[in-house]
């Protein structure tokens, strides 16, 4: 039996890198692609949603697929806790399943798990993450993610003195992140944690996304059919094997053997 999937987005960056992958999957077929002003109309017929638009578009998206009954894989940036928890009501009382994915790419998604694990032994954390001058939304979806599970990891907030001052950029779960947009990058984020004396940074950055982020879509795709509920990170559906607790809202690295990206820690 071949799964239907509505791909909205689907002439995106992102759209297009999915689109690959799912054409390249057993069991798995693209039968409609949907743009970011097409009529959600075309959601009928799919056995389930994959969207990778814009955020402003994407949750019009979510909530036609609830409203017909069909789970959806979020692969658009820009989802944070707070809007995650407005449709959450909407995803139980239908019985359907909402899988959001602040980035596809494994060596991010150990990264976050290192600096969610590791910031419980620093009083300072703050995230620094940059990419192409064409993204639109900031901070990243992968920043928001990341600075939530480090929130999660902790019992106290982190200390961020003068956050009050726009220099020091946005709070996140009372972690200071700040966006960097220029070209010549692809996708790039640091969590630094720093204490008394010294500190710890985690880098993961990706340098081809089509080969970043393939197996991660895959790993998405085969398993959001089966979701209820609302579940937040491709963590949710791997053992990555580090026990760090899981945001509220949901689930280094070797740099050889995960093509298209590099991650390393450092200290200092």
């Amino acid at each position: 039996m071949t799964t239907r999937i509505a791909l909205v987005g689907g002439n995106g960056k992102l759209g297009g890198i999915i689109h690959q992958v799912i054409d390249e999957l057993d069991g798995f077929e693209v039968t409609a692609v949907l743009g970011s002003r097409s009529d959600l109309s075309e959601l009928d017929g799919a056995d389930v949603v994959v969207d990778a638009s814009t955020p402003a578009v994407s949750i019009d998206v979510v909530r036609a697929a609830i409203e017909r009954g069909l789970n959806v894989l979020v692969g658009t940036s820009g989802w944070s806790a707070e809007r995650i928890a407005l449709v959450r009501p909407l995803v139980e009382a239908a019985g359907t399943g909402v899988v959001f994915i602040p980035n596809f790419s494994l060596g991010s998604v150990i990264g976050s798990a290192i600096a969610a694990a590791s910031s419980r032994f620093f009083p300072f954390a703050e995230i620094v993450e940059a990419h192409r001058d064409t993204k639109i939304d900031s901070p990243s979806g992968t920043a928001v993610r990341t600075a939530e599970l480090i929130a999660a990891a902790r019992a106290t907030p982190v200390e961020a003195p003068y956050a009050d001052q726009r220099a020091r950029g946005q709070q996140v779960a009372s972690v200071p992140v700040h966006s960097l947009r220029r070209p010549g990058v692809v996708a790039k984020q640091e969590a630094i944690l720093s204490g008394p004396g010294e500190s710890l940074t985690i880098v993961h950055d990706t340098t081809d996304p089509a080969a970043a982020y393939a197996a991660g879509i895959a790993i998405a795709v085969r398993n959001v059919l089966d979701v209820r509920g609302v579940v937040v990170g491709l963590e949710s559906f791997i053992d990555i094997g580090i026990g760090s607790p899981q945001a509220a809202s949901s689930g280094p690295v070797a740099e050889e053997g995960t093509p298209g990206q590099v991650a390393r820690v450092t200290s200092a």
